[in-house]
């Protein structure tokens, strides 16, 4: 009998917990989501969307990374995973680990131990919103929601750019942009698509996991006709509370349970729209929605959403945790961020704590910690860009943030879900400690902050690491606005030592980055921080956006004008230009369509598994459409005059 008994627990224990593997070659592809615009794109194993990561409570995650996209490096972060003991697997470059260059493998290991719904990405250089991004759900067999629901569904939000990111950061982060206007989307997707829809079946309780995968826009979420009752925030159980409309940031997850109606007569849809809020321009035709249906019976066909006159979001700030864990009410270690966005002497636009804008450092920070004995408790050895804060083991931390900008951000903490403890609305300016905080406050590891208000938030440094705090605005991350909490690193020197895997060290070889001293990569003096990475160096007195503005436009101005003139006063006309002059009418360039609207970009996505070149790729769209160009044209005749190519 005790035999059988042990035998039982012993399978019982077996079953509880597994080993899930995934071999993910990242590599480039062919997409076109928004049905406008066949775009090079980071996949995995010759797919996109990518796939999900799909786990149970107690699992340990292997996911074997190697590198096929021939001139990037990548890395992956696990987005809400506290990575307990496993720092070393939290993804970020320059912070944890080095880049994985290109023809390198690297394998993250890490048991997760928190149920919820996250998502992973890239973490290198504004890779992600190029398509290396998807949800990883954690499954909870003790849920307390388990029995409220029959069906799940994974839906995510996201937007789109038809351009490349690195080629839009050159222009983003650029003294043709003092202002810092950030690149506006072309579309908005849900799973990675528009037009996407559910089979309900009457009487049915589905459980959403709604997840924000983009770059940029936050987005208004509703189902017509549909109550949501939210239950889960990043990861965090909530008392139930009933919602018709939420507001979901770039980053941030709600999942939602949502009754299917008895009646089948009627259709129903469900919109993503994006907050124009954060855009400084409104392109022409900017369609800022995405829509789906949840579809009861097709016969009765697909109408377009109701016009809505006012948002009117749920106010995430009144959840309550499910397991009603009361405010931390001392604190032992507060910080305040004062955030900025201005000009360096580059002219560019940057993101500012506290007068600081990052710069990625030599050597990971993580390995400056490991490798720097007594002095890891002195946050000069991190870096005078890097913004470090130490924190003790076990101590409660306050980060008081004051928005001294007009735009809204979303805050992500790597490492922790943070007590919300005060949100201020707009325009408040920066936090005055006369507030009554909430007893039991929400908890999540992504918050808005409005436009020049305020936030407060509380945490236990209980998670010895490296843990980045940062806009998840990705174009912010870009321009610096990234803070970092180097928890408890004499524990972590002790922990970590001797576990660094290999496969780390050698994709620092192949990457050659430094992994030992301080942000210098001085392992002799670690307080000199000589040759160390630093941003540019400020704005001579007396210069604002404005003027800059005015002297690059001018100077643009006055050479182009006289570049023109030379121009048109040195070349002779050809007897196709003379025709021209005749006729009113310009030819296409050779070997172009001459149809309006023709864009020479319907090519079949690859589906490899092996290195796929993304110049390859290119070169094959234009080979597939007759052009030889290296940019697709659009041509087209508006009486007389020719509109220029244009991408």
């Amino acid at each position: 009998m005790a035999r059988s008994f042990f035998l039982l627990l012993a399978a019982a224990l077996c079953t509880s917990a597994a080993t899930v593997t995934y071999d993910f070659n990242v590599t480039w592809v062919i997409a076109n989501p928004d049905a406008a615009y066949r775009r090079t794109t980071i996949g995995i194993n010759g797919q996109w969307p990518i796939p999900a990561i799909d786990v149970t409570k107690g699992d340990r995650v292997v996911v074997n990374v190697n590198n096929q996209l021939e001139t990037e490096s990548t890395s992956l972060h696990f987005h809400g995973i506290y990575m307990n003991g496993t720092n070393h697997m939290d993804g970020p470059t320059g912070v944890t680990q080095c880049e994985i260059p290109p023809g390198s493998s690297f394998t993250y290991n890490f048991t997760v131990d928190q149920p919820g719904t996250y998502w992973y990405h890239s973490h290198n250089r504004g890779q992600y919103p190029d398509g290396l991004r998807g949800p990883l759900i954690v499954r909870d067999p003790d849920s307390p929601f388990k029995d409220d629901y029959d069906e799940e569904v994974v839906l995510t939000f996201s937007d789109w750019y038809h351009d490349r990111i690195p080629d839009l950061m050159k222009s983003f982060i650029s003294v043709t942009n003092p202002t810092g206007a950030e690149p506006v989307p072309n579309a908005a997707l849900a799973n990675e698509t528009q037009n996407l829809t559910f089979q309900m079946r009457p009487g049915r309780r589905y459980m959403f996991r709604l997840i924000n995968l983009g770059a940029f826009a936050a987005q208004y979420v509703w189902f017509e006709g549909h109550t949501m009752s939210i239950v889960e925030v990043d990861g965090i159980y909530t008392e139930p509370a009933d919602a018709d409309q939420i507001y979901i940031t770039a980053a941030q997850r709600y999942s939602v349970i949502i009754t299917a109606k008895n009646d089948t007569n009627s259709n129903y849809a469900f919109v993503g729209s994006m907050d124009q809020d954060l855009f400084d321009t409104i392109p022409a035709g900017l369609n800022n929605n995405v829509t789906g249906w949840l579809v009861y019976d097709q016969k009765n066909g697909l109408l377009p959403p109701l016009v809505i006159g006012d948002y009117d979001p749920f106010d995430d700030f009144k959840l309550v945790p499910q397991d009603a864990m009361e405010l931390y009410d001392h604190v032992d270690h507060s910080i305040t961020l004062d955030l900025k966005m201005d000009n360096l002497g580059d002219g560019a636009n940057y993101a500012f704590f506290n007068d600081v804008t990052y710069v990625e450092p030599k050597v990971p920070t993580l390995y400056t910690v490991l490798s720097s004995g007594d002095n890891a408790t002195n946050p000069v050895i991190y870096g005078s860009n890097t913004n470090s804060f130490v924190l003790d083991k076990d101590e409660v931390v306050e980060i008081i943030l004051n928005n001294n900008d007009p735009g809204k951000h979303p805050f992500h903490l790597h490492g922790h879900a943070f007590q919300a403890v005060v949100r201020s609305e707009e325009e408040a300016g920066n936090y005055v400690a006369n507030e009554t905080f909430p007893a039991t406050p929400m908890r999540r590891d992504t918050i808005l902050v409005r436009p020049n208000g305020n936030i407060v938030l509380r945490f236990k440094a209980d998670n010895p690491g490296v843990w980045l705090f940062h806009c998840h605005i990705e174009w912010h991350v870009a321009s610096g606005l990234i803070a970092t909490m180097v928890e408890a690193p004499v524990e972590l020197q002790s922990t970590l030592s001797n576990s660094i895997p290999a496969d780390h060290w050698r994709a620092c070889s192949a990457a050659g980055t430094l992994t030992q001293g301080n942000a210098a990569g001085n392992t002799q003096d670690l307080l000199d921080l000589t040759g160390e990475n630093k941003s540019p160096a400020p704005l001579p007195a007396g210069f604002t956006a404005k003027g800059i503005v005015a002297l690059v436009f001018s100077c643009i101005s006055a050479v182009l004008g006289m570049a023109a003139i030379a121009w048109y006063g040195m070349a002779p006309l050809t007897s196709g230009e003379k025709g021209q002059q005749q006729t009113g009418i310009v030819a296409p360039p050779q070997g172009r369509s001459a149809q309006v609207g023709v864009m020479p970009m319907a090519v079949a996505a690859k589906r490899e598994q092996k290195m796929t070149s993304r110049t390859d790729l290119e070169a094959e769209m234009r080979r597939e459409t007759g052009g030889e160009e290296e940019q697709p044209w659009v041509v087209e005749y508006v009486g007389d005059e020719e509109e220029q190519p244009r991408k």
